[in-house]
């Protein structure tokens, strides 16, 4: 048997997370495993050629123990000679303004650093930052987004490594995560077989956060009751979904101009409207364009090729398609009839040798909508391609600026598009606008922005896509409800 430090050898190696003058700052917190980290770079750096350093956020959550995390990391980074990168921020504050998660708040100050680390002005302080997620992180992540819902894009949880960017739009850096195949406890053998001392968060036994409910409550059921590898399965399980999706990405990629062909609509004015293809000419004018796919092709291709290739075109072109869509349309592929509706206004047909996105007239107007939802409860909305979801919250969600406050909510919402004269008050802003300028400030266009969904509360928008909710309505008790969208199913 390898021993650990083997292994992850092998696994920087076979994933190519790190290389001969590679200048990495490992992010050390305190706690066992980016310890572990640590002393397992130490060990393979002569053979793999990189130079290290440590990185440290101090989060500021935990008073005098969060100061002594530092003092510890800093006396190990002295004693192993190495460079210490540290920063500071007050999380607490951060999530208190932004009404996020402290979890949230804590990820997103900490990984500000590390890009400053990556993509420092002149010459980066270092090119990789390496993280200790390890395989229990991994099999927690995909769980709590079984449980929330999500898609095999988002089952592919945490990835070995992200490229970082700069302010241009560069790649500069990576952050990269070799423990990902590596169980907790194994990381603590390893320290105790140093006599490597590591400091325990005391916030790692509260059962505050979700995340720390389905570490310390749900998966030792799971193990307990059901399947002591889950973790391990858990973890595959991510692997294998993100290999499906790159290579459905890659396979996408080649479809489009072989056997999609993007084409401009004999009516096509060169105006203001939707980019989806080229430019139309060098003044940066946009064209609107129909999509057509080859027909005998697409009968000769497996149901998943049926329905990747109808999502993407539908992706691209900004059409909302749920599953419910696609399947409707493959079907009228194969049966009789011309010309099915979908939403916006868009029409799919079947011409002599293609199937054909064809865009709506330019002055088609698209049909106001309602629907019912019940609070808790769900309801599809085909007009904006998917299904919402009100369901009952705790403030530690991590996408907590859409958690609104239950007893301030009609025990019935509606969701509908938005009309002329409606105003919102998002969170965080100065004063309520026209839903009309909010949508124009993040470049909603076209035949999208006359369907954009907003929920109602009585007289009350209380939710819109893309917006945090108002001051007014999010939760501050324990009486609270998140509005997901779930175009998955």
């Amino acid at each position: 048997m390898h021993s650990l430090p083997e292994r992850v050898l092998g696994i920087i190696r076979q994933q190519h997370l790190l290389s001969a003058g590679d200048r990495v700052g490992v992010a050390v917190s305190a706690g066992a495993d980016s310890v572990a980290l640590l002393r397992l770079l130490l060990e393979l750096r002569s053979e793999l050629g990189f130079v290290l350093s440590v990185v440290h956020f101090n989060h500021q959550l935990r008073g005098s123990e969060s100061d002594a995390d530092r003092v510890f990391v800093a006396d190990l980074a002295t004693h192993h000679d190495l460079t210490f990168y540290e920063s500071s921020g007050d999380v607490a504050a951060f999530a208190a303004q932004k009404r996020i998660s402290t979890e949230t708040a804590a990820r997103e100050l900490r990984y500000e650093f590390f890009r400053q680390l990556v993509g420092a002005s002149g010459a980066s302080l270092v090119s990789k930052v390496a993280t200790a997620h390890t395989l229990d992180d991994q099999a927690e992540t995909v769980l709590m987004r079984l449980i929330r819902g999500t898609g095999l894009r988002g089952l592919g949880g945490i990835h070995p490594r992200v490229e970082v960017e700069d302010e241009s739009d560069e790649v500069c850096g990576e952050i990269v995560r070799p423990l990902l195949g590596i169980r907790r406890a194994e990381l603590e053998s390893y320290l105790h077989s140093l006599g490597q001392a590591w400091r325990e968060d005391s916030t790692n036994s509260e059962t505050t956060h979700t995340r720390n409910r389905v570490r310390k409550l749900l998966l030792p059921l799971i193990a307990k009751e059901f399947n002591p590898a889950v973790g391990e399965r858990l973890a595959e399980f991510s692997e294998i979904a993100r290999g499906e999706e790159d290579y459905w990405d890659n396979e996408i990629a080649g479809w489009m101009g072989r056997v999609v062909q993007w084409v401009e609509p004999d009516w096509a004015k060169r105006s203001s409207l939707v980019q989806i293809g080229e430019k139309a000419s060098d003044e940066g004018e946009e064209l609107q364009v129909n999509a057509i796919v080859d027909r005998r092709w697409f009968h000769s291709e497996p149901v998943a090729v049926q329905r990747r290739v109808l999502k993407a075109i539908g992706e691209i072109a900004g059409i909302p398609l749920d599953f419910k869509h696609v399947e409707e349309m493959r079907r009228f592929a194969e049966e009789g009839g011309k010309t099915l509706e979908l939403p916006l206004g868009w029409k799919f047909e079947k011409q002599d040798d293609n199937l054909g996105f064809v865009m709506p007239d330019p002055n088609y107007e698209p049909r106001n909508y309602e629907y019912v939802l019940s609070v808790p409860g769900e309801v599809r909305v085909p007009e904006a391609g998917c299904v919402f979801v009100a369901r009952a919250a705790s403030l530690d969600e991590s996408d907590s600026d859409q958690v609104l406050d239950a007893s301030l909510l009609a025990e019935r919402l509606v969701v509908r598009n938005w009309r002329p004269g409606d105003r919102f008050w998002p969170m965080h802003t100065k004063s309520p606008k026209k839903v009309k300028e909010l949508l124009q400030d993040r470049n909603v266009k076209g035949l999208v922005k006359k369907q954009w969904p907003v929920i109602v509360s009585g007289d009350d928008i209380v939710w819109i896509r893309g917006f945090a909710v108002p001051e007014a309505f999010c939760a501050k008790g324990s009486a609270a409800v998140i509005i997901r969208e779930d175009s998955d199913r």
